[in-house]
């Protein structure tokens, strides 16, 4: 078998962090060193952000909840972004909500707990969850590199760590190698340095897993990050209804709002996940404020109505 030239592209796929890892690249030469750098990222986050680690930063933060406690640069840099997101929607993508997400089964990986139902039992309407909230009450001091969260919070990083994870992972392996880069982590994707001649080819549909003939859409990308969320995928059984990963704030439960999947396109992963994330919650009222900002996004509503705002691309047939 002939080997890759230069300018090919080459991908890895591996898990880590709960989730499945696509690694791309220009140059196949660069592909394991690209690796072992993104390896090298996400083994140092997953330490720090995990709340399924009894060994992690954030669990013994929330152990200690109520006492100041000294952090990594790591740790408070993640911590950082997830009340930046928090500021930027008004609270709509809250990393306060720990106590909530247990409330509702989601106390460790998702894939180990109750799958939905075939007959899939709808979440109930009425169903709020009594737990206490608070980003802007957590206190975050870069001098003295503390943190600390107020007495009845927990944290949860869910909402932002993992993009955030694939733009720094994408940024530390194309400074390590010197060629075009993609990371993506549950479909969540960030690039850096030079893209291949067409783009970096995407495929957007509600769970990243599926194959071609799933509805969906193909686009490329340049630079920057794409983000996908939805209500459709990350879902298990817990006290007889089914539930899923986006809670809203107000309520404590998931979101049963206008939409089951966002994509958009921004500067960065993290704030494309912010913005799709903020758009569940959000409901009808999203699309204007996508709009304001000038994001591209595509919105799917429950009945697979798709509709686009901004500069994202009109639908077209399957790429080749």
């Amino acid at each position: 078998m002939m080997s890759p030239r230069p300018g090919e592209l080459a991908h890895a796929t591996w898990e880590a962090l709960g989730t499945t890892v696509v690694l791309r690249v220009t140059d196949p030469r660069a592909l394991a060193p690209a690796r072992a750098s993104v390896e090298r990222e996400l083994d140092a986050i997953d330490l720090a952000c995990s709340r399924f680690r009894e060994d992690s930063e954030l669990s013994r933060l929330n152990a200690n909840a109520g006492r100041p406690m000294r952090a990594t640069s790591l740790l408070i840099e993640a911590v950082e972004e997830a009340l930046r997101a928090a500021e930027l929607t008004d609270g709509d993508v809250d990393p306060t909500l720990g106590a909530a997400l247990e409330m509702i089964g989601y106390d460790r990986d998702w894939r180990l707990l109750d799958p939905p139902r075939e007959e899939r039992v709808d979440l109930r309407p009425t169903i709020t969850i009594k737990a206490r909230t608070g980003w802007r009450e957590v206190t975050l001091d870069r001098a003295s590199s503390s943190l600390c969260l107020p007495a009845g919070i927990r944290l949860d990083l869910g909402s932002t760590a993992k993009a955030w994870a694939a733009d720094r992972a994408a940024g530390s392996a194309a400074r390590e190698v010197g060629c075009g880069v993609l990371v993506s982590l549950g479909g969540d994707l960030a690039t850096c340095g030079p893209p291949p001649l067409d783009g970096w080819q995407i495929r957007v549909t509600d769970d990243h897993r599926s194959d071609l003939s799933a509805p969906g859409q193909t686009i490329s990308i340049l630079s920057g990050g794409l983000a996908t969320s939805s209500t459709t995928v990350r879902r298990w059984h817990h006290d007889g209804c089914d539930m899923h990963h986006i809670v809203d704030p107000r309520t404590g439960a998931p979101v049963r709002g206008t939409w089951r999947t966002v994509s958009v396109a921004a500067a960065s992963c993290l704030d494309a996940n912010i913005a799709t994330t903020a758009t569940l919650v959000r409901g009808e009222g999203a699309p204007a404020w996508l709009a304001e900002l000038g994001l591209p996004a595509r919105l799917v509503d429950h009945e697979g109505e798709v509709l686009s705002v901004g500069d994202w691309p009109l639908e077209r047939a399957l790429a080749a």
